[in-house]
């Protein structure tokens, strides 16, 4: 298999969130995104539930169950509180059961992810984690930033894989300074041959869209990107069917050129 695309779900949900009702419907929105190519389905429930709740999660879990061949991801803080009915990551993993847990360090007052952990701080406090998703069966994957040491720690503590960020990237991505999107791509390079060579599965998100994503999906080793902002807003213009088979028409396209090599 090639290079799997995640639809992330947030999006989705903080639409319907914005009035009463279930409007628009998140589950018939992971059908849709499966249907027409989507490998996996992401989704990133936080303690303020802005956007994706727990109801979503264990209904999307009984939507995939029945669908072996598509991974749900299920993202967020593990030491974020607990608050009204949202249980924890941990807990709403335990009782969906994911194909993969990725491990973020946001907080609240985060708009959004915008950095990895850094692993020398929360090693001890990740290791409990780590060992409990394992136990389940779960892949752990660990948002990391493309720093070489950091990678090195994430392999010592049993994580599965990593997911790169790749905000910076893409940031740049758009900017007029060619030599900083070159070094960030190098780095994100490095960084993967760094954790293939450690026998750490490479994933990457955050702001990947239509315009970078063919460079970025070069980088050797990827096996998911995971992508729900940019995915939604050309869904809009494009439709929810041909968004998706544009983004894995550029997965599928790198495939092909790296399998000739």
């Amino acid at each position: 298999m090639g290079i799997a695309l995640s639809v992330n779900l947030n999006k989705i949900a903080l639409i319907r969130n914005s009035r009463e009702g279930n409007y628009p419907d998140l589950i018939e929105h992971a059908r849709a995104c499966v249907s027409h190519g989507a490998n996996g389905i992401t989704v990133h429930p936080r303690p303020d539930q802005r956007h994706v709740r727990p109801g979503d999660v264990l209904q999307l879990a009984e939507l995939l169950k029945p669908l072996p061949e598509i991974e749900f991801n299920v993202e967020g803080n593990p030491f974020a509180a607990q608050r009204g009915d949202y249980p924890g990551l941990t807990s709403l993993a335990e009782a969906t059961l994911p194909d993969q847990c990725t491990l973020v360090p946001d907080t609240d007052h985060q708009l959004t992810s915008d950095h990895g952990f850094d692993l020398t701080q929360t090693a001890d406090k990740l290791l409990p984690v780590i060992e409990k998703l394992k136990s389940l069966k779960i892949r752990v994957s660990l948002f990391m930033d493309p720093i070489p040491e950091q990678i090195e720690l994430a392999k010592q503590l049993g994580a599965d894989r990593i997911e790169l960020y790749t905000g910076p990237y893409a940031a740049a991505w758009n900017s007029s300074d060619p030599k900083t999107l070159e070094n960030l791509y190098q780095q994100h390079r490095q960084a993967a041959l760094l954790a293939s060579e450690l026998g750490l599965g490479v994933n990457a998100g955050h702001d990947l869209n239509l315009d970078n994503l063919p460079r970025f999906s070069t980088i050797p080793g990827l096996k998911e990107v995971s992508i729900g902002h940019a995915l939604i807003v050309d869904a809009i213009t494009l439709g929810l069917a041909e968004t998706v088979k544009a983004y894995k028409a550029i997965l599928e396209a790198t495939t092909r050129i790296q399998k000739t090599r």
